[in-house]
């Protein structure tokens, strides 16, 4: 399978580079997947699609403000820095830009009191850097760092980026980029849910900087993706696998909560049903066209980048040629791509 064959072509000035004024007003088309209709709804109206005994999953990760812009201690060369993944104590992974302008023992200082050296170099032209600090060093990350807006998003972000760029129910702190398919829900949208007879369920998986990268392979198949952590807990276990051997819905909010939902899964023998089991994971799952899934039914997700993993997942989920038609029509009807775009339901 080869990369072109996920490419569509799209005017730049339908990437979204703002968030809508509220949450829930954006567009949303549905594409049917048993008569293959397309129809086009705003995102409130997801309400009508969702049925009782439905369980809608949604990743809980908060996205850290990891953009940070200091000096390099000595020279005073401007540096920014992205945090990509804590690893032990106050020790990062990284990505710095210019990266050439930093080497193990280089120091580069934030505010008086915000500081890091570089340690060694990391896979992929990153740095392992440690920081060094007064206080508590979320509370500092919180001052200092800026929300870390995709680079298709030209322009610095703001105050209000660092509300609108997560969703109202983060709670786990940990990404670099934020699980934007759930950006669209409202506290009173997911209590309408819930009155209706629709089940909750939250996952963690924690978006990395992979989320970023584009697929290089001209072969599909050769594309390896970055492992990412997740965890599922027991009660979300318990509500997702009471709901599948009830006959209900599993649908997934956004391709993180999908990838979490199928690396967690496995065939339960006694009942005959694929469940999903409770626990911490590492998850590098590559999901593609020819891709059986195990437990999830259908989809909120976004507008994806061409040629992206993300636009093969979908594609997985329902047929390329027809997710490919739905994009074509996306882009006739104008709607906004990518993470501050409009919504698609995939059911």
């Amino acid at each position: 399978m080869k990369i072109d064959e996920f490419d569509y072509e799209l005017p730049k000035e339908l990437i979204a580079q703002k968030p809508s004024e509220r949450r829930d007003v954006c567009r949303m088309m549905v594409l049917d997947r048993q008569d293959g209709t397309i129809e086009h709804k705003h995102f409130y109206d997801v309400i009508d699609y969702l049925n009782p005994g439905d369980c809608l999953v949604l990743n809980n990760s908060k996205v850290l403000p990891a953009r940070l812009f200091g000096e390099k201690e000595g020279t005073g060369a401007k540096v920014e820095f992205l945090l990509i993944k804590r690893m032990e104590g106050d020790r990062w992974e990284t990505m710095v830009k210019p990266g050439k302008r930093l080497k193990p023992g280089d120091s580069v200082a934030f505010s008086d009191n915000f500081r890091v050296e570089i340690l060694d170099y990391g896979p992929d032209g990153t740095r392992i850097a440690e920081f060094h600090y007064d206080g508590i060093f979320m509370e500092r990350l919180e001052e200092l760092g800026k929300m870390p807006l995709p680079p298709y998003i030209e322009r610095e972000s703001t105050l209000e980026d660092k509300d609108m760029y997560q969703t109202v129910y983060c709670k786990e702190e940990g990404s670099v980029a934020a699980p934007t398919a759930g950006l669209h829900f409202t506290e009173e949208l997911l209590q309408k849910a819930k009155d209706k007879g629709v089940r909750l369920a939250y996952v963690t998986l924690h978006v990395g900087i992979g989320t970023f990268r584009p697929v290089k392979c001209e072969n599909v198949e050769d594309h390896h993706m970055h492992f990412e952590e997740y965890f599922v807990d027991e009660e979300t276990a318990k509500t997702i696998n009471e709901t599948i051997l009830a006959g209900g819905r599993i649908i997934s909010v956004g391709t993180t909560s999908t990838r979490t939902l199928e690396s967690a899964a496995y065939h339960d023998e006694a009942s005959g049903k694929n469940l999903i089991r409770a626990g911490e994971g590492s998850t590098g799952i590559f999901i593609y066209p020819g891709y059986t899934f195990k437990v999830v039914d259908a989809l909120i997700t976004n507008f994806h980048l061409p040629k992206s993993t993300l636009l093969m997942l979908i594609s997985a989920l329902y047929d390329r040629e027809k997710i490919l038609e739905a994009y074509q029509a996306a882009v006739d009807e104008k709607y906004r791509f990518f993470s501050y775009g409009d919504a698609m339901l995939i059911q």
